[in-house]
C-alpha cells in the first residue's frame, strides 16, 4: 500500500496547480483522474488559445466579478494569489501571451502551451499521476488518515484534495464524483445548475427571430429588479433555438427560470434622434434607414412585426416611431430554459463555503480539501474562473505543506 503526503482527484487546472505547488514544497503527491487526458477545459476555453486569467479582477471587492452563496468566501485566496501571480509563472516558461479586451488575457499561440505550463511545474515537483485510474472507494481511518481504492489498488494520505470540476460539458469527463465525496463526509451542497450557458426559447415564440442565426450585435442586456438587477454591455448571438454570445453567457449565471431577460438592440445609438431625424429628411423605407442604425437583418425582421413600420419612414407616425424605438432598445424575453451542462462553460453552485476554511479551502472534515469548480464560487466569463483556480489551488497546496 503506497503512502502519500497528498492525494489530489482531478487533473484539471486546479488539480495540476495545486499538485505542482505542492509537490515544489517537498510534498510527495499523486494525482488521479478516471481520464487519459489532462486539462481537457484548458485545452477547449479560450477558443482553444486558453483566457487564462482577467487583470481586472477586484480582489477588495470580489462579489463583483464572482457568484456565491458567499461571495466575500473567495477574497482571502484571489488576494493572496493574484493574476499577477500567475501571469509571472506564465512569463517564467515562455509562453506569449495577449490581452484581448477588458483584462481577458490569452495564450498567443495554443491551450496547449498553458497545459504542458502546468504538467512541468508537476515534474518539477516529482508528482506522480495514475490515468487513467478510476476511485472506487475513499475512506478516513481512526487515525485520521484516508484511504483510497482505486484500480491500481490503495493508496493512503493524510490530506485529499478533490478538484474535479462540476457538471458542465460532460463529453470531456465532468461527473458528480467531487458532489457525493461531500456528501459521504456530511457537506452541504449549494444545488448546482448550468452557468455561463446559451439561452434557449418555446419554438412558436421564437420563429420570428430563427432566421437571425448566425447575427452578432453589441447590446446591453440585463436581468432581475432592484438591487438584485445585473447588466452587461457585450455581444449577443442569434441562434437557431435562442441567444448566445457574451452577452448571454454572462447573463445566464444571474438569470432565473420563469424570469424575463431584457435587451437594448442598439446602446450605442440615440434611436428617437435618429429615427426622427430620417423622418424629417428621408423618403427612404423605414426598414432602410433602421438598417443604418442596427444591421439590416435585425431591421428587416423587426420591421415585419408591425404593419406600422413596414412604410416610408416619412409616413410613419411618430406614435409608430415611439414604439419601435421601445421594442428595440427595451425589448423583454422570457427563456423557457437554457443548452444545459452540455454547452455551459461552468457550473453554479457546488461545496457549500460555510463548511470550507476561506483560508486553506478545508472542509470540516480534517483533511479533506475542496478547490476549483467544485466549489460554490464561479466567476464572470473572461478568465474569471481559472484565477478562482489557480487561487484556491494555491491556498490549499500552502496550507497543506504548512
Amino acid at each position: 500500500m503506497q503512502a502519500f503526503d497528498v492525494v489530489i482527484v482531478g487533473a484539471g487546472a486546479a488539480g495540476l496547480f495545486c499538485a505542482g505547488v505542492a509537490g515544489q514544497r517537498g510534498l510527495k503527491v499523486l494525482v488521479i483522474d478516471h481520464s487519459d487526458k489532462v486539462a481537457e477545459k484548458v485545452r477547449i476555453s479560450g477558443g482553444g488559445r486558453a483566457n487564462f486569467t482577467n487583470r481586472d479582477i477586484d480582489v477588495r471587492q470580489p462579489h463583483k466579478h464572482f457568484l456565491s452563496e458567499n461571495p466575500n468566501f473567495c477574497r482571502s485566496a484571489l488576494s493572496r494569489y493574484t493574476p499577477a501571480d500567475f501571469i509571472e509563472l506564465v512569463q517564467k516558461h515562455g509562453i506569449a501571451f495577449h490581452e484581448k479586451h477588458k483584462g481577458q488575457l490569452f495564450c498567443d499561440r495554443s491551450a496547449e502551451d498553458l497545459i504542458q505550463m502546468l504538467l512541468r511545474e508537476c515534474e518539477a515537483g516529482g508528482v506522480q499521476r495514475w490515468q487513467p485510474c478510476a476511485i472506487k472507494a475513499v475512506r478516513v481511518n481512526g487515525d485520521a488518515i484516508y484511504e483510497i481504492d482505486t484500480d491500481r489498488g490503495t493508496v493512503t494520505s493524510r490530506a485529499v484534495v478533490i478538484a474535479t470540476g462540476g457538471l458542465s460539458i460532460p463529453k470531456i469527463g465532468a461527473t458528480d464524483f467531487g458532489y457525493r465525496i461531500a456528501r459521504q463526509f456530511g457537506l452541504r451542497l449549494v444545488e448546482p445548475r448550468p452557468g455561463l450557458v446559451p439561452l434557449t426559447f418555446d419554438g412558436d415564440a421564437w420563429a420570428p427571430y430563427a432566421d437571425l442565426a448566425g447575427l452578432a450585435l453589441p447590446v446591453q442586456i440585463e436581468t432581475g429588479a432592484k438591487k438584485q438587477r445585473m447588466a452587461f454591455l457585450e455581444d449577443l448571438l442569434f441562434t437557431h433555438r435562442g441567444l448566445s454570445g457574451p452577452a448571454i453567457l454572462q447573463i445566464s449565471s444571474y438569470w432565473r427560470d420563469g424570469t424575463p431577460i431584457r435587451l437594448n438592440l442598439a446602446p450605442e445609438v440615440n434611436l428617437p434622434e435618429a429615427l426622427a431625424r430620417a423622418k424629417a429628411t428621408s423618403r427612404k423605407l423605414l426598414a432602410n434607414e433602421l438598417a443604418h442604425l442596427v444591421p439590416s437583418r435585425l431591421a428587416d425582421a423587426w420591421v415585419q412585426q408591425d404593419a406600422d413600420w413596414q412604410r416610408p419612414v416619412a409616413e410613419t407616425t411618430d406614435k409608430a416611431l415611439a414604439r419601435l424605438t421601445e421594442r428595440l432598445s427595451q425589448w423583454e424575453i422570457t427563456p423557457t430554459g437554457s443548452e444545459g451542462y452540455k454547452k455551459a462553460e461552468v457550473t453554479l453552485g457546488g461545496v457549500d463555503t460555510r463548511d470550507l476554511s476561506s483560508q486553506t479551502m478545508e472542509s470540516r472534515q480534517p483533511g479533506l480539501y475542496f478547490i476549483g469548480e467544485v466549489v460554490d464560487v464561479t466567476g464572470w466569463l473572461g478568465g474569471y474562473n481559472f484565477q478562482w483556480a489557480w487561487a484556491s489551488a494555491h491556498a490549499c497546496a500552502q496550507a497543506i505543506a504548512a
